[in-house]
């Protein structure tokens, strides 16, 4: 691991090296150049070196404090996925929409990092689902906690709860479930298979939906 990382710098050396060796004898530069060549070339090699000291840095304490490792869901920086991979100067994320992305080890001393499962094969799920300001709440919210509770992926004891709340907006209201999944790799198919059954049930029970405005309205241009 360490070896591929110092051989890109290795080659700069040697490149470095090799063209002042060709050019230097035909350009004939004045010692004075060769200086603020030299020095150029040190300063651009010092910012390199600086960025890659800080990812090896977060690499080691990476070993040390394991915020999180292989198979975990986090963001990182902005960036939520599962970690595929783990290395001396980055870290590879897998997105829910199957992007690799490669966040550098520094990352971990510029922001924060949320693991939402923390190395357990479970893991909580949140789940929204919104209705009209004046539905019937106590039903709305009877219907949700029966969607999570019968879900094939959720997972529920003592320490792993079933929770919904409820939350008012401008438009809406927001009804939060949280419930946990026993494996991680179910966190997308059971807020589908959540959301899919309440929006069902809401509809064969009548309980309404928001509608925003000036949504589905359209100009003509008659006036």
């Amino acid at each position: 691991m360490t070896i591929k990382l110092f051989i890109p710098i290795t080659k700069f050396l040697v490149y470095g090296a090799a063209t002042y060796l060709v050019f230097g004898p035909l350009l004939r530069l004045s010692s004075a150049q060769l200086l603020a060549v030299s020095g150029l070339l040190g300063a651009a090699l010092g910012f390199g070196l600086r960025d890659l000291f800080a990812g090896v840095v977060g690499g080691l304490l990476l070993v040390t404090e394991r915020p999180y490792q292989v198979g975990d869901k986090v963001e990182i920086d902005g960036d939520y996925g599962e970690v595929t991979g783990i290395g001396l100067w980055a870290t590879t994320l897998t997105t829910p929409d199957d992007t690799v992305v490669r966040v550098t080890n520094a990352s971990l001393f510029t922001s924060n990092v949320a693991n939402a499962n923390d190395g357990n094969p479970e893991m909580m799920v949140v789940v929204d689902v919104a209705v009209a300001p004046g539905a019937d709440i106590d039903r709305a919210t009877g219907i949700v906690e029966d969607a999570l509770v019968t879900s094939r992926y959720v997972y529920v004891d003592d320490d792993h709860p079933v929770v919904v709340l409820v939350e008012d907006e401008t438009y809406y209201r927001t009804i939060r479930g949280k419930a946990y999944v026993a494996d991680l790799r179910d966190e997308f198919a059971f807020a589908s298979d959540v959301t899919e059954r309440t929006l069902a049930a809401f509809e064969a029970q009548g309980i309404e939906t928001p509608t925003f405005p000036g949504v589905g309205v359209v100009d003509d241009g008659d006036g």
